[in-house]
């Protein structure tokens, strides 16, 4: 024991109020030191605190009597630790798992310390030991007392010993555990992994890579300093030739979320975009950006300019932003446009979709320009009168022919969503499937990256209160609506479908016959070899006998069966 003891006494610095001379520590004021060291050792359970040697050492070298501060040790010793141990290896004698039973403890550990937790003791870890404490190290290693660190680092920003943890957590790799933590913009280290993994995480992400573009662009607009910082990274990143145009989208996304949230982003936007000698028409932009609005003045200074033998580049006119603008004042329904600019408007919106920069600089590439421009111009004139349906089916040719043009296709599904959403439409259309939503076939045939857009706006009116109409009038209803998801899944927006109709039947708040007639619809539809990700998510649904016990036929000779049958001999 006293060897022991003695080892102990090693591991102690010496305490400000002795000094070390010749080998031998002197006490200032032996009474006041004794004094303070029995408060201490009064305390329950002193004995399992980690500075109970150096108490011990001071308090012997100020002549401390060792009856006394075992009396002291031994009455307040409460076990708490010890009891905590000896209940749980009751609980697994009782046959609880042991994984519950470590997960009771340290759950309950959690619940205390975030209760307890005092941000100015545990700064003093670092001023009393002086390096990095071994207990905290072994401590990151394991999930559930990292989460305890970046809920507290979230609950005390400004503790330094939880920002440092937070750097010690990023340097042993588990920087994608802290894309949400608030701490990691605080430290350009610690942040920099977070950012990198948030963007590999898009990049290796497929039918999911909206949520993983949301989750980085929150992370990314945490703050200014966060917000101009990523940016730049990613504008870097953008130039590169090979994946360049995806750093790009990531830019613009994060831009978008900017946005949403509030915040005035353009002239960090227009920083990051080239054409600097342009001043005039970056004026005008910026002007119309900012306000979220745009106006004839500023729409004519950029027309002039786009009108110039040498015109500023394209990229500046394709701000996200600004072009949404032009699409909404064109084909929104109640936009009101001042008939002497309105030729302004589309001339801007086509020179953005279809002229591209040539090898000299000031000579872009117009070929497309005229055809674009026409087609805007021809659905613009229809979506802004106030045409019937059978006055829509006289102009379909014309309609299906200008939708192959991409902004033409975007401006279709701009206005028929806001003509389906008309709470009076459903109620007096009279047609089985409407023109407008067959215009939506069409976009979804055409334009495969509208299919996200498309898929939301086919969900609204899937899930809209059709109250106004009766029972059978709805369910007919959204028969139709799946045959357009039937439709898009057809056109390969495929894991986005099933994933919904997965959601609809786990919730249980749409008509099992719904979710039948959709089955049968894609089981007509398709056939091997399928995708592993296709099994997993039809399989469940198909054999669901609520869904299909009806559709299944004597023998194996149904479509259902022989979707069973052969997903699972070949899955």
């Amino acid at each position: 024991m006293p060897s022991q003891y003695e080892e102990e006494r090693s591991w102690e610095a010496p305490s400000a109020q002795y000094d070390d001379e010749n080998g031998e520590d002197v006490i200032d004021n032996p009474e006041e030191v004794l004094q303070e060291c029995l408060e201490k050792f009064k305390t329950p359970d002193y004995i399992m605190e980690p500075g109970i040697f150096g108490q011990l050492k001071r308090y012997f070298q100020a002549g401390g009597n060792p009856e006394q501060v075992i009396e002291q040790l031994s009455n307040n010793y409460s076990a708490v630790a010890q009891m905590a141990n000896l209940l749980a290896e009751w609980l697994i004698l009782a046959e609880v798992k042991v994984t519950e039973v470590q997960a009771m403890v340290e759950n309950h550990l959690k619940e205390m310390i975030i209760k307890t937790f005092d941000p100015k003791k545990a700064d003093t870890i670092f001023t009393e030991e002086g390096e990095t404490p071994a207990w905290l190290t072994e401590m990151i290693e394991h999930p559930t007392w990292r989460s305890l660190i970046y809920r507290l680092a979230e609950d005390y920003p400004d503790c330094l010993m939880l920002n440092f943890t937070i750097k010690l957590i990023s340097d042993a790799g588990f920087q994608g555990e802290i894309t949400s933590i608030s701490t990691a913009a605080q430290q350009i280290e610690v942040f920099s992994r977070v950012l990198k993994s948030a963007i590999v995480g898009f990049l290796q992400s497929s039918d999911d890579w909206q949520n993983n573009v949301n989750e980085c662009a929150k992370m990314v607009c945490h703050g200014a300093h966060t917000y101009v910082y990523s940016q730049v990274i990613v504008h870097i990143l953008s130039q590169e030739p090979r994946g360049g145009s995806i750093m790009k989208r990531l830019s613009q996304e994060i831009t978008k979320c900017a946005q949403q949230s509030g915040h005035d982003v353009t002239p960090i936007t227009l920083a990051l975009t080239p054409g600097e000698s342009w001043r005039g028409a970056r004026t005008a932009l910026a002007a119309m950006l900012s306000r979220g609005a745009l106006n004839p003045a500023d729409i004519s200074v950029l027309y002039r300019a786009y009108n110039q033998p040498e015109p500023p580049p394209v990229h500046l006119l394709r701000i996200p932003q600004f072009l949404e603008l032009l699409v909404d004042s064109l084909f929104k329904l109640g936009s009101k446009l001042n008939p002497e600019h309105k030729s302004k408007y589309t001339y801007l919106l086509a020179y953005s979709a279809s002229v591209c920069e040539g090898i000299t600089p000031g000579k872009p590439i117009k070929d497309e320009l005229k055809a674009t421009l026409q087609a805007i111009e021809k659905i613009h004139a229809v979506c802004s009168s106030s045409v019937s349906s059978s006055e829509l089916l006289a102009e379909l040719p014309s309609l299906y022919h200008c939708i192959r043009f991409p902004v033409v296709g975007m401006g279709v599904l701009v206005w028929v969503e806001c003509v389906v959403t008309e709470p009076s439409y459903f109620k007096l259309c009279t047609e089985h499937c409407p023109v407008h939503l067959a215009l939506l076939d069409e976009v979804a045939s055409c334009h495969p990256l509208l299919h996200h857009r498309l898929l939301k706006l086919l969900i609204r009116l899937f899930e809209s209160k059709q109250e106004d109409l009766e029972i059978l009038v709805q369910l007919e209803l959204r028969k139709m609506l799946l045959d357009r998801m039937v439709n898009l899944l057809s056109r390969g927006c495929v894991v986005p479908v099933l994933l919904y109709i997965k959601n609809c039947t786990s919730r249980g708040d749409v008509d099992l016959s719904l979710i039948r007639y959709f089955l049968t619809e894609v089981l007509d539809a398709i056939a091997p070899p399928f995708t592993p990700e296709f099994v997993q998510l039809v399989l469940p649904m198909v054999e669901n006998e609520e869904i299909t016990g009806t559709m299944r036929a004597e023998g194996e000779n149904d479509p259902v069966s022989e979707f069973i049958v052969h997903c699972k001999a070949h899955y």
